[in-house]
């Protein structure tokens, strides 16, 4: 989003007009569902996560250097979790530092 200031109000602060660009959502997935000490209790939810990412931009034939922003959602935010999981994934997954991400906290609807 870009802002450009439209100048003041008399005893206001700067008054902005906001130019939306249209939020493209390309495909939404999930990674596989494990069981405790299954056989995906060896990899981390930052690895894991990552992988899918990188299935996601391989499917859609994208440059993850193009995704302005990585929405995920997360259940139990401990451990390697604990951080912001939306912002280390893209890192994780080989991803330019220029790609942001944020966690939401998914709780059951």
């Amino acid at each position: 989003m870009s802002r450009r200031s439209e100048g003041r109000r008399p005893g206001g602060p700067p008054t902005y007009t906001e130019d939306v660009q249209d939020a493209l959502i390309v495909d939404a997935v999930r990674s596989p569902i494990g069981r405790r000490n299954g056989a995906l209790s060896k990899i981390r939810g930052d690895e894991l996560a990552g992988q899918v990412l990188n299935a996601l931009v391989a499917r859609h034939d994208l440059d993850p250097g193009e995704v302005e922003d990585v929405q995920l959602g997360c259940v139990t935010q401990i451990g390697e979790q604990g951080w912001n999981i939306g912002r280390m994934v893209p890192l994780v997954a080989g991803w330019p530092e220029t790609v942001c991400g944020t966690s939401v906290d998914r709780q059951c609807g």
